[in-house]
């Protein structure tokens, strides 16, 4: 599983008169979805040879492109620790502390480095929006030599692309690539300045499609196994024609440093993206209002699918499109207008990729049939829950837990229509082995709402041993189902 500290945008890395070893908390703390400019398809596509071992042959590639990947530097607020990264190992940290550079006042402003890539001649840069995140001033590096200041177009927190402008004419530019058509095992080339170090090329293989992250939500990450490192951020990801086909963002890593497995934002995504950013400085997404999570097998044999395939629809947002629609809590979307959804990662980008006030057909599976709905999407908004309870008594249940009901006061507190609230979980049961916890609130068995304690009972009862059933719960603030089998 990722885990928050494992998942590390690779683009901070502190500059001083040494060269330091970093990570993206120091960039964080600096701080803390059509076609682009013609000019951006002048560049001429590279097909690169094979070798008599088999393996491609990257000079001419990298020779071609090589020129359009720059370097961007940031100056912005100090982290307060002085010079050292945040995250740095141990080991690193007690070899760098000392040094004049590494120890010097809190007040003075910090320096970082990312990458980027030229998109039309006239001076447009594409990188991350991590890399410039609260920046003060950016400057851009060229191959030329030439170092000069970049005015911010537009940032995208959200999808992480950013869009640059630098006064300057005949600059050369990358080809932009289609990131639809990319399959895992496909040769890549990364160009970019690790540590700092401009103009590093690195290759590898994609190692997956379609990964959901975190902090991604509109994102369907290339996952590769391309060496990228802190300072990488923002700059390509080549397909062997020399096309951009992904923007390097993230890498996994436990040190900071790579460690096999790296992320990439599809160029189809940037693309996107990046004409709005160029024509209204923002960008503006579609909103449908569901909470959605990944599809489980034990889920799907609970709902009678025979595929754990869509995406399941955990809560519906009240007042939302998908709550006009009709679009109901258990509900698994498997198609959006002409597009499929086999994940939950597949709709939030079909979905905010939809003009504002468009009807689109919703293609979903309800009770064991297929439905559609029309939805009109509405526009994302930037800004956008007393009486003792009663245990039930006596039976635990073969489930493993107790349950109570809730009274109209909690209900309406936490804007719900019914609800039970679990007391007890007994340890090695198996509602313990699939996660339900003390404090959770059960809202329905298999798509029927429970309000009390026998409610529960005579649906665990009456559903089959030996197959998962689908419990509704909230968990905190979110909802989500989980899947439980009757002993």
């Amino acid at each position: 599983m990722f885990t928050r500290n494992k998942l590390v945008l690779a683009a901070g890395v502190l500059m001083s008169s040494a060269l330091v070893l970093g990570n993206l908390p120091v960039m964080a703390e600096i701080a803390s979805p059509a076609p682009v400019s013609p000019a951006a398809a002048t560049a001429p596509a590279v097909t690169a040879p094979v070798t008599t071992s088999g393996l491609p042959e990257l000079t001419t590639l990298i020779k071609q492109n090589g020129a359009a990947v720059v370097n961007i530097s940031v100056e912005g607020k100090s982290s307060g620790r002085g010079g050292l990264p945040e995250g740095l190992p141990p080991e690193l940290e007690r070899f760098f502390r000392g040094m004049p550079e590494m120890d010097e006042p809190e007040s003075r402003s910090a320096k970082a480095t990312g990458s980027g890539f030229i998109i039309s001649a006239d001076g447009y840069i594409v990188t991350n929006a991590h890399v410039i995140e609260n920046a003060k001033s950016v400057t851009v590096g060229l191959s030329d030599r030439r170092d000069l200041p970049a005015e911010i177009i537009g940032v995208d927190a959200l999808s992480d692309i950013a869009l640059l402008k630098v006064k300057a004419d005949n600059l050369p530019v990358v080809q932009m690539g289609d990131s639809s058509a990319l399959e895992v095992g496909q040769w890549v080339v990364a160009i970019g300045a690790p540590f700092g170090l401009d103009h590093s090329a690195t290759q590898g293989i994609v190692s997956a499609l379609s990964r959901s992250l975190p902090d991604g939500t509109y994102v369907p990450f290339i996952q590769t196994d391309v060496a990228v490192n802190p300072g990488n951020s923002g700059g390509p990801l080549f397909d062997l024609s020399g096309r951009v086909i992904g923007v390097n963002s993230q890498i996994y890593s436990r040190s900071g440093g790579y460690m096999g497995i790296s992320f990439a934002i599809p160029v189809n995504v940037a693309k996107t993206v990046v004409e709005q950013l160029k024509n209204k400085g923002k960008v503006e997404r579609g909103w449908l209002g569901v909470a959605i999570q990944d599809m489980s097998q034990d889920l799907a044999s609970s709902f009678s699918l025979s595929q754990p395939d869509g995406a399941l629809v955990s809560s519906v947002q009240p007042g939302s499109p998908a709550d006009k629609a009709g679009v109901q809590a258990g509900d698994v979307i498997v198609g959006f207008g002409t597009g499929k959804v086999k994940s939950s990662a597949d709709l939030p980008l079909l979905v905010g990729n939809t003009p504002i006030g468009t009807q689109v057909p919703l293609k979903l599976l309800r009770a064991g049939g297929e439905k559609t709905l029309d939805v009109t999407i509405a526009k994302l908004d930037s800004g956008d829950e007393e009486a003792a309870p009663v245990v039930a008594g006596g039976d635990s249940g073969m489930l493993g837990l107790a349950v109570s009901s809730l009274s109209s006061a909690d209900l309406k507190d936490r804007k719900l229509s019914n609800g039970l609230m679990v007391e007890e979980v007994l340890a090695g049961s198996v509602a313990e082995k699939s996660g339900l916890e003390t404090g959770d609130i059960i809202m329905s068995v298999n798509s029927q709402p429970v309000t009390n304690p026998s409610d529960l009972k005579t649906a665990v009862q009456s559903a089959p041993s030996g197959r998962p059933i689908a419990l509704l719960i909230m968990q905190g603030e979110q909802t989500r189902f989980i899947a439980i089998t009757k002993p």
